[in-house]
């Protein structure tokens, strides 16, 4: 679980330390692989707090949702039409749900481990 977590603090502080420019028109693919991302960081979070956790399907749907989210920006390019933003309102909302639960689990190891050391 550490692997995803130290990956994604090496790439913000790249990203905060170097001088990368990003052309207006790959915008929009960047910030979708980016939330598509996320998604799957949060995710493999709440699988390894689930102990559901498998290093395979991480990878893979990281990569997977990745190329998917930017096929679907680049084919809504193509086609007039901001297909991009179905993939930012999925990934936007599966996001959420993955950062909602993380938070009921933290909240009721949480409690439990109060309750714990107050019976103690």
């Amino acid at each position: 679980m550490w692997l995803p977590v130290l990956g994604l603090i090496i790439g913000v502080i790249l990203g905060l330390f170097t001088d990368i420019k990003v052309s207006e028109e790959y915008a929009n693919y960047l910030s979708i692989a980016v939330l598509a991302g996320l998604d799957t960081l949060f995710g493999g979070i709440r699988a390894q707090l689930q102990n559901i956790y498998d290093e395979k399907v991480f990878v893979s749907g990281f990569f997977f949702n990745i190329v998917l989210a930017a096929s679907l920006a680049f084919l809504g390019v193509h086609l007039g039409v901001d297909l991009y933003l179905a993939a930012v309102f999925a990934f936007g909302v599966r996001l959420f749900q993955n950062i909602a639960v993380i938070r009921r689990i933290l909240l009721t190891k949480w409690t439990v481990n109060k309750e714990k050391t107050e019976k103690n």
